[in-house]
């Protein structure tokens, strides 16, 4: 069972603003959550109903909807950013 990806306008820009190389490496670990959302480099965030994985010094910050299988990618930026805001 693939479950959809979808992007929150702000993970969009987000995304954009990063060099190349990085969007690359990026879109790829995006993809495998199509996959396996909870692939084992996954991490459940603290106070938050969502997950993070790793890419770099990048996160992508995510949520799950296992009932409509679905993917959402809420925040994706550098590890000292990336949390601020949520």
């Amino acid at each position: 069972m693939a479950f959809r990806i979808e992007f929150t306008p702000r993970s969009i820009r987000e995304i954009k603003k990063l060099p190349h190389q990085v969007q690359d490496d990026l879109r790829e670990a995006i993809a495998g959550l199509g996959a396996n959302p909870r692939p084992p480099r996954a991490e459940k965030m603290k106070g938050y109903p969502w997950f993070k994985i790793r890419v770099g010094d990048y996160r992508v910050v995510y949520a799950i909807e296992d009932k409509i299988l679905l993917v959402l990618i809420i925040r994706v930026g550098d590890r000292k950013e990336v949390y601020r805001n949520l």
